[in-house]
């Protein structure tokens, strides 16, 4: 989910980041995914690149733990529910399972970069849900609230990719499946809830659950590359509002996260 703010995060710690990904790429990548099973292998390879590129740099390792950390919440989170022969509705079983298999396979290849790691997790956020992987609709709140973290952590880190468009296509082929669980969650979450304004996608700084208003903080900015785009055209705020995602910075995310991870 967070593969641009892994390279984000990589270049201050090294101002050449960029570079040594771009020379990597050039002599491996190409190798590793030019066949017909590129689908399949790119994100392994990705994760053997950026391994070879700074295995003696402590600090990048630090930053890829941070993003396996995120990538471990979503998949055990989506594996206890899938796990769950009660929890979830007949018509979404399949598309949360689909869901939990992805998460899965981003932690595999986050794994193959840094190596394993034993976390524990508190579904009740700090004591403050009860019935997280019990109740639908608490799941697939919290679900939303994820999804849409993850997405915005995206948002604005494309142009440490830019010099190296092999990875920045495998990056982006990764940002769009996260896109689309954040739509097919929000989706499922108005109809479970009857609720007329969540849609696929992001509307203001409109949360589904208050606990986590900090995901949607700053979403309602209406001013794009220096241009307020107030009023353009006669569009409404909220239109223009769903136009565009904002940031989350690695701060930002983290004490969102924090109380999940035990």
């Amino acid at each position: 989910m967070d593969i641009f703010k892994i390279i984000d995060e990589l270049q201050k710690i090294d101002g050449d980041a960029v570079g040594r990904l771009e020379h990597a790429s050039r002599r491996h990548f190409m190798n590793r995914v030019g066949s017909k099973i590129a689908s399949v292998a790119a994100p392994m390879a990705f994760a053997t690149i950026v391994n070879k590129a700074y295995a003696q740099s402590a600090a990048a390792v630090d930053v890829l733990k941070f993003a396996l950390t995120l990538e471990y919440l979503e998949a055990a989170f989506y594996k206890i529910a899938v796990d769950s022969p009660s929890l979830i509705p007949a018509q979404y079983k399949s598309s949360i399972a689909l869901i939990g298999k992805h998460e899965a396979q981003h932690v595999a290849y986050l794994e193959a970069a840094v190596g394993k790691m034993d976390l524990k997790f508190d579904w009740t956020y700090g004591g403050k849900l009860t019935d997280t992987h019990t109740n639908f609709k608490t799941f697939i709140t919290v679900a939303c609230a994820l999804e849409d973290t993850g997405v915005r952590a995206y948002k604005g880190q494309a142009g440490a990719l830019m010099k190296d468009p092999t990875i920045l296509q495998v990056a982006l082929q990764v940002h769009s499946v996260e896109a689309r669980h954040a739509a097919q969650v929000r989706r499922i979450f108005a109809i479970e809830n009857n609720s007329a304004v969540t849609k696929g996608w992001i509307t203001g700084n409109q949360s589904p659950i208050a606990l986590v208003q900090a995901v949607y903080n700053g979403e309602d900015n209406l001013t794009q590359g220096g241009v307020n785009l107030k009023g353009l055209a006669g569009k409404s705020d909220a239109a223009i509002s769903e136009a565009f995602d904002e940031t989350l910075s690695k701060e930002q995310v983290l004490a969102i996260a924090g109380p999940f991870i035990g």
